[in-house]
């Protein structure tokens, strides 16, 4: 996956994760949205995620794109 994926963390009260936070809809925190290529959010969940289920939804959406 190295390579093919960028991980991002934001802060909603910095200006630009306050606009990414607006543009995807999140509205509390701790929540993660996994975009596409395209700027598409394929997965968006509220509340804490298993690594390895944010792993599986990254690798899913790799194999798909392939």
């Amino acid at each position: 996956m190295q390579g093919r994926a960028v991980v991002l963390r934001l802060d909603v009260l910095s200006e630009v994760g306050g606009q990414a936070a607006a543009r995807y809809g999140v509205r509390g925190v701790p929540a993660i949205v996994v975009v596409d290529g395209r700027g598409q959010p394929v997965l968006s969940q509220a509340g804490r995620m298993q690594p390895d289920a944010v792993l599986d939804a990254v690798e899913m959406l790799l194999k798909a794109g392939s």
